[in-house]
């Protein structure tokens, strides 16, 4: 669970055990995890969840109050105690207080030997004039096969994007007597992994246009040495930058071996600005920013068009759904294709 990575999914948990009514209440979320199947890492069915949680009976009001009334109706059960419940040990969890948390990727090596339940997918839907679509059936499939069938299940939702919450759409935790609490927290930032996205996400679009800044004030030699020696004054090759000097068919890895032409080849990436392709990323539905100019500053004066997109519409959330672990991760993000230099080289 490092940084961003241990988000792909967000877990609600309605646990088996004999039912006090004719359904359950939501339990509060289950915590995220960086399995691209959370499902199958948590083994449902299997025999890893030996001691479930009973159900709570449900109340339902008349008339149906709203989704914020009902999920402040009940008090969440505290995260360690839901992860006990279905045979999560203390030292696997990571709270985000006492309703919310992660859980570390160790727990697919403990039970890799135990028999997988089954996976249900719940496909896009157009959901009705009450609002019922992926999330609210989702949760009431939930409750009913754990609080009526008996059966240990785990509701498996995305972490909602403040876009769709603040517009016409609104959250995504469910609705009325299905959805996960606590509501608020899942709606809006949940464990910031959304946050975290955005935020590596605009560290490389700055780069970008530092790197064109640096390039465009600064001789080869000056840039070489700057790109090449560390704050206690040696000089060396990071991993990355062996990776590009093998790319580049440099095979020194003395940066005081170079040539002159080698230090324009390794320090110069050349961007063409009208090729970059990598742009800025917020988690709001602000459509003023589609299309922006920046580098208008007196001190750069470098303006070019660009734009920003919803963060969860991002590559790096991409990366994150699709990564097997840590390691593909990083790997796939190294293979980010941003813009091309002028001689068209990606």
């Amino acid at each position: 669970c490092n940084h961003f990575f241990a988000v792909v999914c967000v877990l609600s948990a309605f646990f088996a055990g004999p039912s006090s009514g004719p359904s359950t209440t939501p339990l509060p979320p289950f915590p995220p995890t960086s399995c691209p199947s959370p499902a199958r890492a948590l083994l449902l069915g299997g025999t890893a969840a030996t001691k479930m949680l009973g159900s709570r009976k449900l109340r339902c009001a008349v008339p149906v109050p709203s989704d914020l009334e009902i999920a402040q109706s009940t008090a969440p059960l505290p995260i360690a105690e839901i992860a006990r419940g279905i045979g999560i040990l203390d030292s696997e969890l990571v709270p985000y207080g006492s309703t919310k948390a992660k859980v570390a990727l160790s727990i697919e090596r403990r039970l890799a030997s135990e028999k997988s339940g089954n996976y249900v997918l719940i496909t896009g839907m157009t959901p009705t004039q009450f609002g019922e679509g992926k999330s609210t059936t989702t949760m009431g499939l939930a409750q009913a096969l754990g609080a009526h069938l008996g059966k240990k299940t785990v509701a498996t939702l995305r972490q909602p994007s403040q876009g769709p919450t603040f517009g016409i759409k609104g959250g995504a935790a469910g609705g009325g007597y299905a959805q996960c609490i606590p509501m608020e927290d899942f709606n809006l930032h949940s464990t910031g992994d959304i946050h975290a996205i955005a935020a590596a996400n605009n560290l490389l679009a700055a780069a970008i246009d530092t790197r064109i800044y640096h390039e465009a004030t600064q001789k080869d030699d000056a840039l070489f040495r700057r790109l090449t020696t560390a704050n206690d004054g040696s000089r060396d090759f990071t991993g990355p930058m062996l990776r590009r000097l093998q790319k580049l068919g440099i095979s020194k890895s003395d940066p005081k071996d170079f040539t002159p032409e080698e230090q324009t080849k390794f320090a110069r990436l050349d961007i063409d600005p009208d090729t970059i392709m990598w742009r800025r990323v917020v988690d709001v539905s602000d459509r003023f920013l589609r299309e922006i100019t920046v580098g208008q500053s007196s001190k750069e004066h470098m303006p070019r068009k660009t734009g920003y997109d919803i963060t969860v519409a991002s590559e790096c959330m991409a990366i994150l759904a699709l990564s097997a672990d840590l390691r593909d991760m990083r790997e796939r993000l190294g293979r980010i294709m941003v813009a091309r230099s002028r001689s068209g080289q990606p």
